[in-house]
């Protein structure tokens, strides 16, 4: 316990932590910083104490699913607002890197994500039970950063206009082929289809998915146009006009990144455009965590920009446009968070106590990320050629506001 009483006092400089240890003393570690956060704490056992201090990056999640540690005041989002705060990315922050070390050989060997691996990998954790995912994304189960042109805008409007903003830089033309690599339960490509007028194949690795994704399709009467396969990006075959991947690209791999980039500049079109949606780093390259590694997404990675363009450029691809979210996935994972809380006692029927204090701590870590460290999302434009798309971004906004006066009209009609 003096390891991690050391740890506390060098890591709290904002705010303050009341912690209650295994014999019931209690500490209180006050920052000299001014900050209205404040975390109350209790750690059950001393192993939990000890495991704290040694490897604090995998053992506070598993002390906090496993009842070790307990939360006393407030909830693990408020627990994790106050420690993460602490450790914010920003130059003048001296405990920035407090905790956390670098292995980078093992995380490389965790990306390795051959086409079995991947299979298994994406089973991990999207085929779990298809409620559970009904219970906190929005009617479309978009599982991806929404758009919110309002911070105060709800979770269903926040995806719709995500979908607006990434269907605008596609430059859609009736009777267009699009791949949709990594399409989820389908929303984006039932979406282009209805308002593009385009034929879509959607791929995906999750049968859970997979099954979803067609049942949609046929109840919406174009299952002939919106096609959905359990396929690896690396085995389609054919030409598309326009490629889509929203969400996808963090499940890749670093070791796989010239393959992914390769394939997009094989299966698109001369005169084609991509989309790449990814979670990415502003602080450079660094690891996935290893509590998120073991326990949520097994082979991930979110990329910095530096690690991602030299593959785009070995494909000889053009970098059209590229766009900073900052703090819209934060926004995102805030209301997936509420929705969590809202449905506990249906998620630990579905599963466990266990279970929905894991959901917890990875919805709640997610959105100190965003919010304090050097989490965000890039969209990336590609296309093989230079003139592909105009040369200014208005045509982008000029599109969106169609799309959106569209579904602003359709839900008029309704």
């Amino acid at each position: 316990m003096v390891l991690l009483d050391h740890l506390f006092r060098r890591l709290i400089r904002s705010g303050s932590l009341t912690v209650t240890w295994p014999s019931g003393r209690q500490s209180l570690y006050q920052g000299s910083e001014p900050d209205r956060r404040h975390g109350a704490i209790r750690i059950k056992t001393r192993g939990a104490a000890l495991r704290l201090a040694l490897n604090p990056e995998l053992a506070a999640g598993e002390a906090y699913m496993a009842g070790d540690l307990v939360i006393e005041e407030g909830d693990i989002r408020q627990l994790l607002d106050l420690i993460l705060y602490n450790m914010r990315w920003e130059r003048d922050n001296p405990a920035r890197h407090l905790t956390g070390g670098r292995r980078h050989w093992l995380t490389r060997l965790a990306e390795a994500n051959g086409r079995a691996r991947a299979r298994r990998n994406v089973a991990h954790h999207y085929d779990l039970s298809d409620r559970l995912y009904q219970l906190f994304l929005d009617d479309d189960r978009q599982y991806s950063c929404a758009y919110f042109f309002d911070p105060a805008n709800d979770i269903d409007t926040a995806q719709e206009d995500k979908k607006a903003h990434i269907a605008s830089k596609l430059l859609l033309k009736s009777g267009q082929r699009v791949l949709d690599i990594g399409c989820g339960w389908g929303g984006m490509a039932l979406y282009l289809n209805r308002i593009a007028d385009v034929d879509v194949l959607g791929i995906t690795l999750s049968d859970e998915q997979l099954a979803v994704c067609r049942e949609r399709a046929r109840q919406a009467g174009v299952a002939d146009r919106v096609r959905f396969e359990k396929l690896d990006y690396r085995e389609v075959g054919g030409t598309f006009d326009r490629i889509v991947s929203v969400g996808m690209f963090e499940h890749v791999g670093r070791p796989n990144y010239a393959r992914f980039f390769e394939t997009v500049a094989e299966r698109l079109d001369p005169a084609g455009i991509a989309l790449v949606h990814t979670i990415g780093r502003a602080d450079g390259p660094g690891e996935t965590d290893a509590w998120t590694r073991k326990y949520i997404f097994p082979g991930g990675y979110a990329p910095a920009l530096s690690e991602i363009m030299p593959s785009v450029e070995k494909a000889g691809l053009w970098t059209t446009d590229v766009e900073i979210l900052r703090l819209h996935y934060a926004y995102t994972l805030e209301r997936w968070y509420d929705r969590v809380q809202a449905g506990r006692e249906e998620i630990e029927q579905l599963y466990d106590a266990r279970f929905f204090r894991m959901w917890s701590f990875y919805l709640a870590s997610a959105i100190t990320a965003f919010r304090h460290g050097g989490h965000c999302n890039f969209q990336l434009q590609l296309a093989p050629r230079r003139d592909t798309v105009p040369i200014t971004r208005r045509y982008m906004e000029r599109i969106e506001d169609r799309y959106l006066a569209r579904r602003d009209w359709l839900e008029a009609a309704e």
